[in-house]
């Protein structure tokens, strides 16, 4: 996280770290976009942490849960989306950053990010760059209105 806060501060992105903010934002982004699946569902999908199998709420997009754009086309959606205020956060840690005028960031600023997530301050949208990426990912998501 260190080096992308460097990388955006240098953009003039105004950031402010958030302490253990990673809990709230993964709960958050669960709520706002799998909230239309049970917790069996989730499970299925190793949503979680749990049984020796690495959880990602990513795999929401990956096992096809949720409608969302992937790869190139993920990438040029949120480098097209109007971003003011976001948040960045991750899924195995805790670091979480909370961006304020974030019109200059890019996906090729979270290039060397890895299950790393951004989303609105509305949740209304998110963009994941995943350890996969090349692979499976980046995922791009609104939600419908």
């Amino acid at each position: 996280m260190r080096q992308l806060i460097y990388a955006l501060k240098k953009k003039d992105i105004k950031i402010t770290e958030m302490l253990n903010g990673g809990v709230f934002l993964r709960e958050r982004w669960e709520k706002s976009f799998a909230n239309h699946m049970t917790r069996n569902e989730k499970e299925a999908i190793y949503l979680y942490d749990n049984d020796g199998c690495c959880g990602y709420l990513w795999h929401l997009f990956s096992y096809e849960k949720k409608d969302c754009l992937k790869s190139e086309v993920a990438e040029q959606a949120f480098n097209n989306e109007q971003k003011n205020e976001c948040y960045v956060f991750y899924q195995h840690t805790n670091d979480a950053i909370e961006i304020e005028g974030a019109y200059e960031l890019k996906a090729t600023d979270l290039k060397n990010e890895f299950d790393v997530y951004v989303v609105d301050k509305d949740f209304s949208w998110t963009y994941v760059n995943t350890h996969e990426t090349g692979w499976i990912g980046p995922f791009f998501c609104k939600k419908e209105k």
